[in-house]
């Protein structure tokens, strides 16, 4: 288990790593966006009934099993508590920043699993942590994967290795891949999405602001962290193929293929990032650089 860098703090007995007034609602209960704890899947030929190849989502190659998880799913549950090849695996996507990020679910030696909780920080899913009571319950932040409220502060999950791509590009690559149903166990309007043109308009909420001129705060990026210090690649603006950059006195080498996933590594081994919209990364990472 990572541990955190952030500084944590107690406040009427309760650990806690982001102000306590920076917490705010996000409109439904606890739970009131439901989860997928049970997901099911289904072969290409299935999904091409309700997908086409402009379709996003999220694409996962675990253990040489590569599976797809559609947005227009994911808009409506958010967490997906999965296993890939016996591993326990956390999907995990954020419409207001448009973060998609896959974890590894194991704490420690114990497997946990999460909800939604209905609230925001800097506009990102809070997820809690519904594995024992209400009493050992914490809260964590996806655009960070750590918890920042609770028991479990400064705990940080194992990223795992993932990409917002387009089904067409992804299913030509991967023709076996598994697709995540819609069969959830719940009754939701897939298929029509309820944030309208949030995506692509410049408005921030949630405690979310944006002064920044660099980029639209709707662009797509890539975070990386390393030794304490944070950068942010415009993933539209990086080149099909191979290039490479010094961050953090260390050379990171990138490669975006044709069907838009992208690898970073250094000194051979990968660098895990975070794609989401400019705004959330530089919310949670002020001084972050940006890739030009």
């Amino acid at each position: 288990m990572q541990n955190s860098t952030r500084e944590i703090f107690e406040t009427n007995s309760v650990k806690h790593s982001i102000p306590l007034d920076e917490i705010l609602s996000g409109g439904p209960p606890k739970d009131g966006i439901p989860s997928i704890d049970n997901p099911q899947f289904i072969t290409t030929s299935e999904a091409d009934n309700f997908l086409n190849s402009d379709s996003a989502g999220l694409g996962i190659v675990h253990e040489d099993e590569a599976r797809f998880y559609p947005y227009q799913i994911l808009v409506w549950h958010e967490i997906v508590n999965d296993s890939i090849a016996g591993n326990p695996i956390l999907v995990t996507y954020c419409p207001l920043c448009a973060t998609g990020i896959a974890f590894d679910r194991r704490v420690g030696d114990e497997t946990r699993e999460f909800g939604v909780s209905g609230k925001l920080w800097k506009s990102n899913l809070l997820m809690y942590d519904r594995t024992g009571n209400s009493d050992t319950e914490s809260l964590w932040s996806q655009v960070l994967g750590e918890a920042v409220l609770g028991p479990k502060t400064g705990a940080r999950l194992a990223v795992v290795p993932s990409d917002t791509v387009l089904y067409g590009k992804w299913k030509e690559k991967y023709p076996d891949t598994k697709v995540l149903s819609r069969k959830t166990g719940a009754i939701r309007t897939y298929g029509i999405d309820p944030y309208g043109d949030y995506y692509s308009d410049r408005s921030v909420s949630f405690g979310a602001t944006f002064t920044d001129t660099r980029l639209h705060p709707k662009a797509f990026v890539l975070g990386v962290e390393m030794g304490g210090k944070y950068k942010a690649y415009h993933k539209d603006a990086l080149p099909e193929g191979k290039i490479e950059d010094i961050f953090a006195e260390q050379i990171i080498r990138i490669e975006k293929n044709a069907t838009g996933e992208i690898t970073m590594t250094v000194n051979g081994n990968p660098l895990p990032y975070v794609g989401g919209f400019w705004f959330s990364w530089l919310a949670v990472h002020p001084d972050t650089e940006l890739f030009k």
